[in-house]
């Protein structure tokens, strides 16, 4: 099974073509922000990543960099991807900010 978006609406497919078309030319990002050399990601992945048990995991929110660099949580919807991309950033950040504010009071 192949999930493609519709707006922010998952949508199931078993089209291999249809979903490599969208693929193709789909922009996949809900959010993507840096600071300071630390980035936090969240993407609609398009497969499910699920171990087979619940609803399919098909979104990502990923750290790159940072105290947090590989932090990973996974989602089911776009509402749930955008609220974990939010939370992330706020840990991930506020961690790097009292890092940055450490470091720059020696």
């Amino acid at each position: 099974m192949y999930y493609i978006l519709d707006g922010h609406k998952v949508v199931a497919t078993e089209d291999f073509l249809e979903w490599g078309n969208w693929f193709r030319k789909a922009d996949r990002h809900v959010g993507d922000e840096t600071r300071d050399g630390v980035r936090v990601s969240t993407v609609f992945l398009s497969l499910n990543h699920s171990s087979g048990e619940g609803p399919p995991l098909l979104f990502e929110t990923m750290v790159f960099g940072g105290e947090h660099d590989g932090d990973m949580d996974r989602y089911s919807t776009w509402e749930e991807a955008e609220q974990g991309h939010k939370r992330m950033c706020e840990i991930v950040f506020a961690k790097e900010s009292q890092r940055n504010d450490s470091e720059n009071r020696r």
